[in-house]
């Protein structure tokens, strides 16, 4: 069988210009045609052609190189470098601007706070577009690893265990110096031992303040080189890292909001999640939906306030096991009366509130009758008879749950898979987003906008095509001004 050989000697006649090296339908030209539709003075980014001083690379190339290296998985900023000497499509992109990767590294690090605005400008495009209706949004969350390591993160015991350790250090040390003071008065291994001795009380100064620092923000625990990241642990171990946030559209699945919290469980964060999504949208959604990680009464119920549908589980609906024989929820409730009856036709009546008016506690009225029961051992072993404890605001969750065992609601929640969970499969799986590049909560916030950016592009070129995309950007989109880009 013959082959194919190449021929590195062979001359060819290649286009003078950059242009023709990208075809029409070429991915790239979207994301070139996003970035030039966006309202730069909205996100805070001076485009100042005047400017004194050193020419500076024109901001929305540096936007461009970030986004498109973003949605192949390129997120390193040696690896964006090498893609503008050697990748076609980013020389094409940058137009055969050749950045750095300090510049690349500083012009990200310097913009954390505008770049987390592109996804905003994003889903509001997409609102235009159709893409995106607003009326039921999905909630979902997820760790992710930040950039700082987890022996930087500092607890009280850990803080107490190295002083212990640091003070013996410093006894054994100035044990040793007066040895060598005493005996080796004129060499010079004294310095040595001083020097050391200096970098403990440092080091023992440092730790003080850690400890400090606990104490006045009453925290668990806190990170050296990332204060905001949390302990979040996973199939892979322990880590530093953050609670990734994201809030989906239902129609297409478009991501309309993202955030990057200090939090290791997803509870009381679906209200503010879900109110940051409409300020985006510029309207409320009509529908809330999540899992039962963010079941908390509370937060739920400032949804419900806003007339907002709230379809979330609580963890007792999820569980495959059933309340056992005596749980409360064998007691029935009667609001008018405001008591429990028990299986046995005894009635529990309000006593008391406690833990600061969260609590409502009932008890039976005779503890005789308890002590006479067939059950008691079995639902209760109090002398003093039965009680049960509630929360003050039971009669909310149990219409919250109510509403999600609707048809409706169930109908609804069976879509929250594939509208709040794929995205995660993405930018995790396809765009290789294992930890957070930039250090900090706000870098953490924007590195997930910028993703969830990417993603959301990818979805457009899916639904219009590339060439489509372009035609409705230059058809409705963009003011007159910027039309002539788009009509090249």
């Amino acid at each position: 069988m013959a082959y194919r050989y190449g021929n590195r000697e062979q001359i060819e006649l290649f286009p003078q210009a950059i242009e023709d090296y990208v075809t029409k339908d070429d991915p790239v030209r979207v994301y070139d045609a996003f970035v030039e539709a966006l309202d730069f003075s909205e996100l805070g980014i001076a485009l100042d052609e005047n400017h004194v001083g050193n020419p500076q690379y024109d901001p929305k190339a540096m936007v461009k190189l970030l986004v498109y290296g973003y949605s192949y998985g390129v997120r390193s900023s040696r690896k964006l470098e090498r893609a503008v000497y050697h990748n076609i499509s980013f020389i094409w992109l940058m137009g055969s601007l050749k950045p750095d990767h300090k510049t690349i590294a500083n012009f990200r690090r310097h913009n954390t706070h505008t770049i987390k605005y592109i996804l905003k400008q994003c889903a509001q495009l997409c609102m235009k577009l159709g893409l995106i209706e607003g009326n039921t949004l999905f909630t979902d969350g997820t760790k992710i690893r930040s950039n700082a390591s987890i022996k930087n993160t500092w607890d009280k015991e850990k803080c107490a265990s190295y002083l212990k350790h640091i003070d013996k250090h410093i006894e054994s040390i100035l044990t040793e110096c007066e040895k060598i003071d005493e005996e080796e008065q004129n060499q010079n291994s004294l310095v040595k031992m001083e020097q050391s001795l200096k970098e403990q009380e440092t080091l023992k100064s440092k730790v003080k303040d850690i400890l400090k620092e606990l104490n006045k923000d009453n925290k668990k625990s806190i990170n050296t080189i990332g204060p905001e990241a949390v302990r979040i642990n996973s199939v892979h171990g322990s880590h530093a890292g953050y609670n990734a946030q994201i809030v989906v559209d239902e129609k297409f699945g478009f991501i309309v909001h993202t955030d990057a919290t200090s939090t290791n469980n997803d509870a009381k964060l679906l209200s503010s999640q879900i109110d940051s999504a409409n300020l985006t949208l510029g309207k409320k959604c009509k529908t809330a939906c999540a899992d039962t990680g963010y079941f908390d009464t509370e937060d739920l119920d400032k949804l419900s306030k806003q007339d907002i549908q709230v379809i979330v589980p609580s963890r007792r609906l999820v569980s495959k096991k059933g309340p056992k024989e005596f749980e409360k929820e064998r007691f029935k409730y009667d609001a008018k009366s405001d008591s429990y009856t028990c299986p046995e036709g005894h009635m529990l009546r309000y006593s008391f509130t406690n833990n600061n008016g969260k609590n409502r506690v009932y008890r039976i009225s005779k503890g005789s009758l308890c002590r006479k029961c067939r059950h008691f051992g079995a639902c209760t072993k109090s002398k003093r008879g039965r009680g049960i404890l509630t929360q003050a605001n039971e009669h909310i969750r149990k219409r919250l749950e109510s509403d999600y065992m609707k048809p409706k609601s169930q109908a609804i929640y069976s879509l929250r898979k594939q509208k709040a969970e794929l995205p995660f499969g993405h930018i995790k799986r396809n765009l290789q987003m294992d930890a957070f590049l930039l250090r900090g909560r706000d870098g953490a916030r924007s590195e997930i906008s910028l993703l969830a950016s990417c993603f959301n592009i990818s979805r457009i070129i899916s639904i219009f095509g590339v060439r489509g995309f372009i035609q409705q950007m230059r058809e409705s989109l963009l003011p007159l001004q910027e039309k002539s880009y788009f009509n090249n």
